[in-house]
């Protein structure tokens, strides 16, 4: 597993490393995002949607559980999850986002514990805020065969290797 720790002081910073994120990513990747309400998932997933240019304003699902987000330049799709209203993985099961994951770039906010099993290879992402500062920590981890190779394959995000 490759792991690095990047801060994130100000929103911008997050949507930035969103982007970064986003240029790495590619059809069949999926991203699990961890945070606590307010973490900044939805911000880094908007940075994440820009990179990819995708059609229509990235917002948090939470009350339609999931997005999908087409590309206006010919990449993969976004499918932007959250899984924060589902009772488990029976109910993630239901979405059938394994039937778009080879086709899509799928994000699963709160998906800890949920998503793994979408695919071997993922990014998981933990957003951490310092609630008297504001300031966020992300520390982003690749899982599997495809982010392999030590912290120089997540070596654009910036940051440090953890």
């Amino acid at each position: 597993m490759s792991a690095v720790r990047v801060a994130l002081p100000t929103v911008d910073d997050t949507r930035a490393l969103g982007a970064r994120l986003g240029g790495m990513l590619r059809a069949g990747d999926l991203v699990v995002l961890t945070g606590t309400l307010g973490a900044g998932k939805t911000t880094l997933t908007q940075g994440l949607g820009e990179a990819l240019g995708v059609r229509g304003a990235v917002t948090s699902p939470t009350f339609v559980i999931a997005r999908v987000h087409p590309s206006t330049v010919g990449g993969p799709a976004l499918v932007h999850v959250d899984a924060y209203r589902l009772g488990g993985a029976l109910e993630l099961d239901d979405l059938d986002l394994d039937a778009s994951v080879e086709q899509s770039v799928t994000v699963v906010e709160w998906g800890h514990g949920l998503a793994e099993g979408l695919a071997a290879d993922r990014l998981e992402v933990v957003l951490d805020v310092d609630t008297d500062t504001e300031e966020r920590t992300a520390i982003v981890a690749g899982v599997g065969r495809r982010w392999a190779g030590g912290p120089d394959v997540l070596a654009a995000l910036g940051g440090e290797p953890c």
